[in-house]
C-alpha cells in the first residue's frame, strides 16, 4: 500500500506529488498517456493539428456531446463521427505541456461573486469557500516553483500581491508593441505584459525560452514551459506509471480502497493506497466518479448530493484579429513588425468590471498575441480569392508569398466567465463505451446569454485598439463553442454537503480520503485562463494532504 495514489498528472496533480513525495511519502501517479522529454517535442504542424499526436483517437475514445439548440431542443452528437473532440493532453504533465501559458490571478471578486455582483437569473453562481487572501500565498508560490515570468504594473484591477515583482523579467517582445502600447494611451487604457508560465533565462534545472514562437498547441522543447511534467514531476520522487487507464475506484462507506486500472492492451492493474486524488481533467474526473457507483453509493462515487458533474463551465468569450499590411508602414516598421520568435504579450483587464445599465457587471481579461506560427492555418486563410472562388497553382501561390511576407496579423482573445447553469453538466452514456469497455462520458452543453453579452462589450474594445492601429480585415467572433483546454467544474467546493462534493480542502465530504485537485473543484471559472489557479489551489490541498498524513 501506498501513501497516495494520484490519478492524472496535469497542473492539478503535479504540485501534489512533487510536495509530497519531497516530503518522504510514496507516491505514485497513475498517468493514462506517455511520458515525452523535451528531446520527443518538436514543431511538427501536421502531427499536432491534424493527426492528434497527444490525444486519443476518437474511434478508441469519444464522447456524446448533447448541445442545447437556440429552440431549447437537444441535439445528440456521437463524437467519433462528427469529429468533436474534448481531448487535451493525453501525456505525463497533461494538457499543461501545450499550454500557452498565459498566467493570470483570479481577482479577490472572483471569490466572492454571488455577493459582489447578485444572482443572475438561469445560474447557479455561488462564493467560493475560500478567499483571495487563502489562495495568495499559492499563487506567490507557483511563481518561484513553476517559474512565472513578467512585470507587474499598476492598473485598475490589480489585485494585492505579497511580493513587488515576478520573480523572473518579462519575456522579449516585438517592436510592435511599443505601437500597441501608443495606441492604448491615446484610448485612455491601462495595458500590461503579458505574465506567462515561460522563463525567460536558463533557471530551476530548465532551460530558458528558446522563441520559437510555437507555445500554444505544442510541447516546449527547452523546457522554459512550466507544464507539471518539467517543472515538479521531473523534479520529484513521485512514481509515475504510464500506459494507465484508471476506470473505477473501489471504496466501502467511508473510504477509497483500491484504484482499478487497465495498459492501452487491456491488461487489468490495481493499487492501493492511504489516500486517493483524482486529477484527471474536469469531465473525466466526473465520469471516473459516476462510473464507480457501488452499493454505498449508488449514484456514483461520492454523490450523495447528486452534483457529481453538475455545473460544469467552460472559459466563455472568443477571438479576433486584424492584419498589419507593408502599405501602411514605414520601412523600420516593416522591420520590427517581421521579427520572428520574440513574443507580444499584451493583456488588458480594464473592464474585469464595469457598469451596465446602472449595475456593476462581471467583465474579463483581453489578452493579445501575433498569429500562431502553425503555417496550415495561415495558409488556409488565404485559399479564396476576393469572390471567394477557391486558387490553385501560381495564383494561390503568389498570394500566399505576398501575404506572408508582407504583412502579419495581430490577434486577440477574450476570457469572461462561463456561468454555471442546470443545463451544462457531464453525466454517462447507458449504452456507448470506449475501448476499455467503459461507459463514455457525456457532456451536456449550453451557454448562458450573459456569457456572449460580456464577450461582446470586451470584444468591441479590443477592436477599437486594432482600429487605432491601423490594422486592416478587423473581424472577431464571440460565441458558445466551449473550448476543451479551457474546462472546469463538476465537484464543486464548498461549505454544504447537500449542494457540493468537496469541502473547502477539496477532499469529498462522503469520504475520508479522497479528494479533487483538477479544475473540477471551481465553481466559477473567473476572467482568466485556469492553470495558475489549478497550481496554486493544488500546492494549497498538498499542504492539508501532508498534515493527514502526519497524523
Amino acid at each position: 500500500m501506498v501513501d497516495v495514489c494520484i490519478i492524472g498528472s496535469g497542473a492539478g496533480a503535479g504540485p501534489i506529488a512533487y510536495e509530497l513525495s519531497n516530503a518522504g511519502f510514496d507516491v505514485v501517479v497513475l498517468e493514462k498517456g506517455k511520458n515525452y522529454t523535451e528531446q520527443d517535442f518538436n514543431k511538427d504542424e501536421l502531427g499536432v493539428c491534424r493527426r492528434d499526436m497527444f490525444t486519443p483517437k476518437l474511434e478508441d475514445e469519444f464522447h456524446i456531446i448533447n448541445e442545447v439548440q437556440d429552440d431549447g431542443s437537444v441535439k445528440r452528437y456521437d463524437g467519433r463521427e462528427y469529429g468533436w473532440s474534448f481531448w487535451n493532453g493525453s501525456m505525463v504533465g497533461g494538457s499543461s505541456n501545450l499550454m500557452s501559458g498565459y498566467f493570470h490571478r483570479l481577482k479577490p471578486n472572483d471569490f466572492k461573486l454571488k455577493t459582489v455582483y447578485g444572482e443572475i437569473e438561469g445560474s447557479n453562481v455561488v462564493d467560493w469557500p475560500i478567499s483571495y487572501e487563502d489562495m495568495e500565498p499559492y499563487y506567490a508560490k507557483v511563481e518561484q516553483v513553476v517559474g512565472v515570468s513578467g512585470k507587474v504594473v499598476n492598473h485598475s484591477f490589480q489585485e494585492p500581491r505579497s511580493t513587488a515583482n515576478f520573480p523572473y523579467p518579462e519575456l522579449q517582445t516585438n517592436g510592435v508593441t511599443r505601437w500597441f502600447d501608443k495606441a492604448c494611451e491615446a484610448l485612455g487604457y491601462d495595458v500590461m505584459p503579458t505574465p506567462r508560465a515561460i522563463l525567460s533565462y536558463d533557471a530551476l534545472s530548465r532551460k530558458g525560452c528558446f522563441y520559437s514562437n510555437f507555445c500554444g498547441s505544442y510541447g516546449c522543447a527547452s523546457g522554459a514551459k512550466g507544464s507539471s511534467r518539467a517543472a515538479l514531476l521531473q523534479k520529484c520522487k513521485a512514481k509515475v506509471i504510464t500506459d494507465a487507464f484508471v476506470y473505477r475506484l473501489e471504496s466501502d462507506a467511508k473510504r477509497v480502497t483500491k484504484a482499478y486500472y487497465k495498459t492501452r492492451l487491456g491488461v487489468p492493474h490495481v493499487i492501493e493506497a492511504k489516500i486517493f486524488v483524482v486529477a484527471a481533467q474536469a469531465i473525466e474526473s466526473s465520469r471516473l466518479l459516476l462510473n464507480s457507483k457501488n452499493k454505498f453509493f449508488p449514484n456514483g462515487l461520492a454523490n450523495s448530493s447528486g452534483e457529481v458533474g453538475k455545473n460544469l463551465i467552460f472559459s466563455a468569450g472568443g477571438s479576433g484579429s486584424g492584419r498589419f499590411v507593408f502599405e501602411k508602414l514605414t520601412q523600420e516598421q516593416q522591420r520590427e513588425l517581421m521579427q520572428v520568435g520574440v513574443f507580444f504579450n499584451r493583456s488588458l483587464q480594464d473592464w474585469y468590471e464595469y457598469d451596465k445599465d446602472g449595475k456593476k457587471t462581471k467583465g474579463g481579461t483581453i489578452d493579445f498575441l501575433f498569429e500562431h506560427q502553425n503555417i496550415i492555418p495561415r495558409v488556409m486563410r488565404e485559399v479564396y480569392d476576393d469572390n471567394g472562388e477557391l486558387l490553385w497553382g501560381d495564383d494561390l501561390a503568389k498570394k500566399v508569398q505576398k501575404r506572408l511576407t508582407t504583412s502579419r496579423v495581430l490577434t486577440f482573445e477574450v476570457f469572461n466567465d462561463w456561468l454555471p447553469t442546470d443545463k451544462c453538466f457531464v453525466s454517462i452514456d447507458k449504452e456507448a463505451k470506449d475501448k476499455y469497455g467503459m461507459p463514455v462520458g457525456v457532456i451536456n452543453l449550453y451557454g448562458h446569454p450573459q456569457d456572449l453579452k460580456v464577450g461582446e462589450h470586451l470584444a468591441k474594445k479590443a477592436v477599437k485598439i486594432l482600429e487605432e492601429l491601423g490594422c486592416e480585415e478587423i473581424d472577431y467572433s464571440i460565441s458558445s463553442s466551449p473550448p476543451p483546454n479551457l474546462v472546469a467544474g463538476g465537484c464543486r467546493f464548498g461549505n454544504d454537503a447537500r449542494t457540493s462534493v468537496l469541502d473547502k480542502n477539496c477532499k469529498a465530504h462522503d469520504l475520508q480520503n479522497l479528494y479533487v485537485t483538477d479544475a473540477s473543484f471551481m465553481p466559477t471559472g473567473g476572467s482568466v485562463p485556469y492553470t495558475w489557479t489549478i497550481y496554486a489551489n493544488s500546492f494549497r490541498v498538498a499542504n492539508v494532504i501532508k498534515k493527514a498524513l502526519e497524523v
